[in-house]
């Protein structure tokens, strides 16, 4: 039985619900319900004109109802008479089987199957801007290598630790907060757990960060690239699997290779073999593939993959293995849609498994200097199309995702490339105004 949503707004004193969604392109929708009103909203959904939003509907189609998670309920720890909650949505009586929470649960029953639950936790940086969007917030935070600055952490230490406070009251387990690699940027971790409840913490961590910067005055972006001479925004995955009660990390083998298991590697093999059609999913934006493609940064290094190779504890590939039991996937962005990221990894691993798919051998060098001298290893696309045109292709996300999800997603996708195609840059006049 579901909780009843209504007895525990008394309990906890909550008075309105944000009743959510995350639409195809990762953008986060809401509806504001009073308490007295969430037994219907539990019941039937919360409504929505779904071509409103990036959904690929159109005004003619009917309603779309979002029915509220009840286990996904976070009360917000600066507003805690407001209850934030991750909803599935709903049309004609059917589960829209093409969003983004649906897939990554179609996943999920999947790896059930098999006796599986994946845990994975994400490393999610983002900026501290002016409102305006043109520069880093703190005038002062201009060093070369700026990565764990001490001084630059702690003239933001109103903010952080209001965010990380608010973790620790939710119970996420947040373990550390650090100034990463670019001025103004910065990362903060929690614990990992399985894939859905990590999705969900993930929308709510990126809302939750801009709603506290925009309290202090500034602006939170995860904007891949906001800034072309800095490090851009990652969102790194920590990928293991688990046995059914969740106790038994199945890629753990202390004989096995770096600790890993023979099901890691085939998993891991999956992840190689489809990472290039993928990149739509983990880096959806034109701006995207300005951080994986992109030259050095101002302190020396982009820490972004742009061609599909694993190591052991070597931050220049695309898969790292940090240690026994678990391998992190350095490809996604900060746009990345926190359900497709983690049904991505998920459809890819089970492909793998199935496939028997062998991730070759360990490449143990620097990419970044030595990266040219590898011979056979698929480059990432360039751009958002070139990307979207491994997506149309890729049997396996057919068959993981279904054909009405795939093209649904590529079409929305293509017209937003068409979008960016028509825009007339400022680097057009200046190299071809007088061609």
């Amino acid at each position: 039985m579901a909780a009843d949503l209504s007895k525990i707004a008394k309990e906890r004193k909550i008075k309105y619900f944000l009743i959510s969604y995350v639409d195809l392109f990762g953008h986060l929708r809401a509806k504001l319900a009073p308490a007295e009103a969430i037994a219907g909203m539990q019941r039937d959904g919360a409504g929505f004109a779904g071509f409103a939003t990036w959904l690929d509907m159109t005004p003619a189609h009917p309603d779309l109802f979002a029915r509220p998670d009840p286990d996904s309920l976070i009360q917000l720890p600066w507003k805690p008479e407001v209850g934030w909650l991750a909803s599935d949505l709903w049309m004609d009586g059917k589960e829209v089987h093409d969003s983004p929470r649906a897939q990554l649960k179609h996943q999920v029953a999947k790896a059930a199957a098999k006796g599986w639950r994946m845990k994975t936790g994400v490393e999610c940086e983002y900026f501290l801007i002016t409102p305006d969007g043109k520069s880093v917030a703190d005038s002062l935070d201009s060093h070369e290598k700026p990565c764990y600055d001490q001084m630059a952490l702690m003239r933001r230490y109103d903010v952080i630790t209001e965010i990380c406070n608010a973790m620790l009251v939710l119970g996420w387990k947040p373990y550390q907060n650090d100034h990463e690699d670019a001025n103004g940027q910065f990362e903060m971790n929690w614990e990992y757990d399985d894939a859905l409840l990590t999705a969900d913490r993930h929308v709510f961590f990126k809302y939750m960060v801009r709603q506290i910067a925009e309290k202090h005055g500034m602006r939170a972006t995860f904007m891949p690239k906001p800034f072309l001479n800095l490090t851009g925004n990652g969102c790194h995955a920590h990928v293991s699997v688990w046995d059914k009660s969740g106790k038994t990390n199945l890629f753990h083998d202390p004989k096995g290779e770096l600790g890993l298991s023979k099901l890691a590697y085939s998993f891991l093999g999956g992840v190689i073999h489809s990472a290039d059609a993928l990149c739509s999913f983990f880096n959806p934006t034109v701006n995207s593939y300005k951080r994986i493609n992109a030259p050095r940064t101002l302190s020396g290094a982009t820490w972004a993959p742009n061609t599909i190779t694993y190591g052991g504890n070597n931050r220049t590939h695309m898969v790292r293995i940090p240690d026994a039991g678990r391998f992190e996937l350095r490809l996604m962005d900060g746009a990345a849609n926190p359900y497709l990221l983690q049904a991505g990894v998920l459809a890819a691993g089970i492909d793998g498994v199935d496939n028997k798919r062998d991730p070759g051998p360990r490449l143990d060098i620097n990419m970044y200097t030595e990266g040219h001298k590898v011979k056979g290893a698929k480059k990432l696309p360039l751009n958002l199309l070139d990307a979207l045109r491994l997506t149309e292709k890729s049997k396996m996300l057919r068959e993981a995702m279904g054909d009405s999800f795939i093209d649904a997603y590529t079409r929305m996708k293509h017209e937003e490339w068409s979008r960016y195609c028509r825009h007339l840059t400022q680097w057009e006049m200046d190299n071809t105004l007088d061609c």
